[in-house]
Parts: structure tokens; C-alpha cells; sequence
């Protein structure tokens, strides 16, 4: 006779009694004991997100929930592991049985699991982007798709057009109709790529990013056991900034609680700043529709800001139609009113910034509390000659100064070969932008075109002629495009201005290199015309390229800060969502800069742009500056300067609320 004798997990008991009430405000305290159901919890702008989902757990457990039937959900592992350890701190010791982590990481877990059921075995590898882009590659070559001097996206570009598919719930003829209209001739052939790649990462028994979050959606919605198995496991589902999540994501958590509707979602709608990226906005918005008799909690109670600030935040985001209307208050006392500050140019507002910053240094404000915020890299092209030229130290959140991009080095490589025939660094540079040509021959090339330059330094046009003597060197995918290089190249030896010279590179086809191989063409285009309208102020590429060495130079003997040295942040304000500062600069806000010219024709494109502007204006505790141009060199026959326009969103407003400054 048999037996069978379930064996329970042994949980220490939980003695919390936690003082709610005491440890947390009359919105907070509402959201953290509200009794089962789905609940959307909007959390302003520094009103303690973190605090609330981490008591909300706690509450939980207090209420005899097993850790184990708790999940939470996150964007970054680091968030994962901030919210981890406050349960901790707040239950005094580790938690191993609560489900907490990353989507992927949770994702991943449960596949390895089940991965047997969806044809993979268990030990399946998870590739990095390096590996995506390799395996794609081998599926362009096996289509024999012809991709010689047909633009056809590379591998990197094609990641991001599968991924796009796959966490928006499009087909990739509907996300290049959407976003990459430039390649609709492909469509057909990228759609086949794609089918490509998905066998062939079933043949290797490997997953990409997405795969660890469309499988397990597709694991919930095919297999009733497991789905049924989770539903019912995750009594309570907690999930952190659910505004970022996109369509694949919301699909998982309406999933997943489907059977308790535990779920509550914490975000704030007015954050919602990353749809270029694939987050859907709607999720957040229609979060009642889709669980009727949702509770929604507003935590608007404000930690970071002075009242002054607030007032202007509020005022910057009530123009939005399509949010959960909200009014943060302040826990601060009073504060500077601040300051709308109209600049001769983008030199005057850049010489305005550096001053300012020395002042806030000198009032006892480290240079690590001030920041810089901007809609685009470009916008601070000319604050960083300044600092530079003033040798004020600062660093970029994207770890990248606009000069180093590979982009821009790319663009000024065409300009100083044109200039010095010698420079060997960028000949090879532009050599490699070629098909078909990697490092061993652009050196082979070099030793040609260095000869020939020796012999022929008295001919009209030397290095075109220099490069058109190489051409019966580079292999059949080069042939083309090295024509089109013999040609440019004339025309910059021609050319003196260097702006016009950057407007000649572009047209003559590093344009569509930039489609094919950047996901993030247009950003990447945009900086490029706008060095063009920077180089506008030089009377030749000699003394343009001379000030770019300069800089450069300054910028190596600069090394690497040391860990408690002060520097200037600079960054988009989309890297400086959820970071705070005593000193907040917004700069460029003129119409067209920001909001972006993109933007204005689109009502819902506007309206996240207005989101981005009311972060920026969110990360700002003490003080906050925002500055515009009058007047940005223009770009054309003239170049006359042209005036700029406010942008819209300082109309929006009232002018009681800030303190203009006049330069003088």
C-alpha cells in the first residue's frame, strides 16, 4: 500500500507589524493596503514609487500571502535588485521565495521550465545582440538576397525591425511601413529573412531577448497546464513603471491575472516618453477598460521639487488630452521662482550655462548635482566647445561626446582626407565605410593611394585622382560605390566651405550608409546636418578641422574621472529619466528643436514630446533654468542666421510662474 505525503515549504514566521500609517502618507497608505483586485497606481513625479511597491509587499506577506505566490516585475535589473533589497531591509532578512525580478529574467526562468513543450530542450542558449546580428547575417546570405549596391538593411538594422515586430504585435511589413519606409522595396525580402531566423534559432536551440517574452506569452496562451499552473500560482502581481511596457508585455500581465485579478500596475502616464522604442502608451490609459472595477490610486504628493517648480511641472503637462489628469504638491518649503532665460545664440546661451554652473559651484553646489538636459545630442554641440574651452569638466550619460560619435568621425573623415592627402587614419576610415573592404584592404589601398598621391601632388584634384588609380583594386561590391567616392572627392577639393562640404558627403550617399546600418537613421542624420550648421561660423575646412583637433585633444589629456571627482552632467532627457539634480538647465526650447520638428504635425507624437519636457522639468530639486536661441545659424545658399520661435510649450506656461532673465 502507498501513500502520498505532500511535503509544504517551511516559511520562519513573519512578525512585521509595520506602522503604515506612521511610515506612510494618506495616498501612499491608500494604494499599499488596498484590499484584492486590480489597482493602476499613478505616481507622480517624486512621490515614492519605490516606497509604495516594496510596503505593498510587505502588506502582503503581513496578510499571510506566501512569498512564493507574489510576483514582481520590473524593466532593469538594477531596479530588480533595489527592490529586492528594500523587501529585505523592510522583513530583515533575504526573501528567496518571492518571484522578483526583470520581464526577461522571469521569462527566462519559467522557459527553461517548459522549454521542451515549445521544441527546445532546456539547457537552450540565449543570444546577445553580437550573436543576433551574426546569425542574421548567415540568413541574409542563405535568401541570396543581392545586397551589392542595393542598400539593403544590415544585420543590426534588421534586429531592430524583428524586434520591433515582435514586442508591438506588427508584421515587419507594418513596422517598416511605420518606421522604415525607406525600405518598403525590401519588405518582401525582410519578411523572409525573418521566418529565416526564427528556424534557424530553433535548429541552434537558442533564443534572442524577445523570444524569452514572446515564448512564454506563447507558452500561457497554447499550454492550458501552464497556463493554469501561474495563474494560479501568481495570486498577486505587482509591476513597476508599467507605463514603458509595450503590447507584448501588457499582453502578459492580463494573462497572467487573469484568474485572481491581483494585479496592480504602478506608473505615471505623464512619464510615458519611449513609444519610438515600442512601449505602448494605451496600456497605461486603458488600464480600467481592460479591468473593469480597477481601483486607481493618485500618489501625488511631491519629495524632490520646491513648490515653484511643481507649479510649473503642473502647468507644462495640462495640455495633455490623453492622461489621468493630476496636480503634484509639494513636501518642500519655498524656493527660487524659475528662470526663462532668452539667449542672442546658441553660443550666448552656451557662455551663459558655463558661467551659471561656476556660480552654483562657488554657492557651495557640486558640479555631480547640475545637469544639463536636451531633446537631441546635437543641442549641445556648441555648450561643449565651452566647457571645454573653460575647462569645465563634465561627462555624458551616454559615455559618448558628440564629437566621438562614429557617425560625426565618419562625416569630418571625408573632410580632412579632402584637406591632407597624407592623413592615413582617415583615408582608411573612409575606405572601410566601402563594402567589401575591411582593415587588411585599406592598408593595401593606402600603399596605392599614397604612391600615386606622391607622383600626381601638382594635378588638379589629386586625391580623386589618387583614389580613382585604387579603384581597379577594390572588389566588384566596392566598384559602384567607389565611383561615387572618386566623384565626391573632387567636389571637395573644389569645395572650401565646410559646410557645404558636410552637405556634399551626405547627398553623395553617407546618408545611405547611415540607413543601413543605424537603426536610429534619422538621429544619427540630423547630427550630422547639424555639425554642417555649426561649421557655417568657419571660413574653411582648415580652420573647422583645426578647432575639432583642438577639441579632441583636450578631450584624451581629460582621461577618465576619478571616483570623487566633480563633473557637469550632460545628457537627453531621455537617459535622465529617473534621476534627480539641485540644478536643472533645459536648453534649446525653441519650436522645431524641441518639440522636434517631427513632432508637430502628429498630435500624439506632441504629446509625448510634452511628456519628455515635463521630465525634464521633473529632475530638478532646488533650481531649474530653461533657456533658448533667438536666433541658430540657418543652412542653405545664404546661410543667414534665421530667428527661431519659442517653443510652444513655454506659451503654454503662465508667465507669473517664472523669472526672466535678460543678458547683458
Amino acid at each position: 500500500m502507498s501513500r502520498d505525503y505532500v511535503l509544504e515549504p517551511y516559511h520562519s514566521a513573519l512578525e512585521l507589524r509595520i506602522d503604515y500609517a506612521r511610515e506612510l502618507n494618506p495616498q501612499q497608505l491608500a494604494a499599499v493596503t488596498a484590499p484584492p483586485g486590480p489597482a493602476l497606481v499613478i505616481a507622480g513625479a517624486g512621490s515614492g514609487k519605490t516606497r509604495t511597491l516594496t510596503y505593498r509587499v510587505a502588506y502582503l506577506l503581513e496578510q499571510g500571502i506566501p512569498a512564493e505566490r507574489i510576483l514582481l516585475l520590473t524593466f532593469t535589473n538594477k531596479a530588480a535588485a533595489e527592490m529586492m533589497r528594500r523587501v529585505a531591509d523592510l522583513l530583515g532578512h533575504e526573501l528567496r521565495e518571492l518571484w522578483g525580478g526583470t520581464f526577461h529574467s522571469i521569462g527566462a526562468r519559467i522557459l527553461r521550465i517548459h522549454a521542451e513543450g515549445l521544441g527546445y530542450r532546456p539547457d537552450f542558449t540565449i543570444l546577445d545582440r553580437d550573436d543576433s546580428k551574426d546569425l542574421i547575417k548567415s540568413c541574409v546570405a542563405e535568401a541570396g538576397i543581392e545586397t551589392k549596391g542595393a542598400h539593403f538593411p544590415k544585420p543590426e538594422v534588421l534586429n531592430e525591425i524583428f524586434s520591433l515586430t515582435v514586442n508591438t504585435h506588427q508584421t515587419a511589413e507594418a513596422v517598416i511601413e511605420k518606421q522604415f519606409g525607406y525600405f518598403s522595396q525590401f519588405a518582401g525580402n525582410i519578411a523572409d529573412v525573418s521566418a529565416r531566423y526564427g528556424r534557424r534559432k530553433r535548429a541552434s536551440n537558442a533564443m534572442d531577448f524577445d523570444d524569452l517574452l514572446a515564448l512564454w506569452l506563447k507558452l500561457l496562451q497554447d499550454d492550458a497546464d501552464a497556463r493554469e499552473k501561474y495563474q494560479r500560482r501568481f495570486q498577486f502581481i505587482l509591476v513597476d513603471e508599467y507605463q514603458d511596457t509595450n503590447k507584448l508585455q501588457g499582453d502578459l500581465i492580463d494573462l497572467l491575472a487573469a484568474r485572481h485579478h491581483n494585479v496592480t500596475v504602478v506608473g505615471d502616464d505623464a512619464q510615458g516618453i519611449y513609444a519610438w522604442r515600442g512601449a505602448n502608451f494605451l496600456n497605461i490609459l486603458d488600464f480600467p477598460k481592460r479591468h473593469p472595477g480597477a481601483s486607481v490610486f493618485k500618489i501625488e504628493t511631491n519629495y524632490r521639487s520646491t513648490p515653484e517648480i511643481l507649479k510649473v511641472a503642473n502647468a507644462a503637462i495640462a495640455a495633455n488630452r490623453n492622461q489621468f489628469t493630476k496636480t503634484l504638491t509639494p513636501s518642500r518649503k519655498s524656493g527660487m521662482k524659475p528662470a526663462l532665460v532668452a539667449c542672442m545664440d546658441a553660443g550666448q546661451q552656451s557662455a551663459f550655462i558655463a558661467q551659471r554652473v561656476l556660480e552654483l559651484r562657488d554657492e557651495g553646489t557640486s558640479l555631480n548635482q547640475i545637469a544639463v538636459l536636451y531633446r537631441s545630442h546635437f543641442h549641445a554641440l556648441e555648450l561643449q566647445l565651452e566647457l571645454t574651452r573653460r575647462q569645465i569638466p563634465f561627462s555624458i550619460t551616454s559615455g559618448i561626446r558628440f564629437f566621438e560619435q562614429a557617425h560625426i568621425k565618419d562625416a569630418t573623415a571625408y573632410l580632412k582626407l579632402a584637406a591632407n592627402p597624407r592623413d592615413e587614419i582617415a583615408f582608411k576610415r573612409v575606405a572601410q565605410l566601402h563594402p567589401g573592404i575591411a582593415a587588411r584592404g585599406a592598408e593595401k589601398l593606402w600603399r596605392i593611394f599614397s604612391a600615386e598621391i606622391q607622383a600626381s601632388r601638382q594635378a588638379k584634384n589629386p586625391v580623386a585622382n589618387a583614389l580613382q588609380t585604387c579603384a581597379a583594386h577594390v572588389g566588384k561590391k566596392a566598384a559602384t560605390p567607389w565611383a561615387q567616392l572618386v566623384a565626391t572627392v573632387a567636389q571637395l577639393e573644389e569645395e572650401k566651405n565646410p559646410a557645404k562640404m558636410l552637405r556634399i558627403v551626405i547627398d553623395a550617399g553617407y546618408d545611405d550608409y547611415l540607413k543601413e546600418n543605424f537603426a536610429n537613421y534619422r538621429s544619427r542624420l540630423e547630427d550630422v546636418e547639424q555639425l554642417a550648421v555649426f561649421a557655417f561660423q568657419f571660413g574653411t575646412a582648415g580652420d573647422f578641422l583645426t578647432q575639432l583637433a583642438l577639441l579632441t585633444n583636450m578631450e584624451a589629456e581629460d582621461g577618465q574621472p576619478r571616483k570623487d571627482e566633480e563633473r557637469l552632467r550632460l545628457s537627453t532627457i531621455h537617459q535622465a529619466k529617473g534621476l534627480e539634480f539641485d540644478a536643472v538647465f533645459v536648453i534649446m526650447l525653441c519650436d522645431g528643436l524641441f518639440p522636434s520638428s517631427r513632432s508637430i504635425e502628429n498630435q500624439d507624437v506632441l504629446e509625448e514630446e510634452r511628456r519628455l519636457f515635463y521630465v525634464a522639468i521633473t529632475r530638478a530639486r532646488n533650481e531649474l533654468y530653461l533657456s533658448r536661441p533667438l536666433i541658430r545659424a540657418g543652412f542653405g545658399v545664404s546661410a543667414a542666421d534665421s530667428v527661431q520661435k519659442p517653443s510652444r510649450f513655454l506659451s503654454e506656461i503662465p508667465r507669473d510662474l517664472l523669472n526672466e532673465w535678460r543678458l547683458s
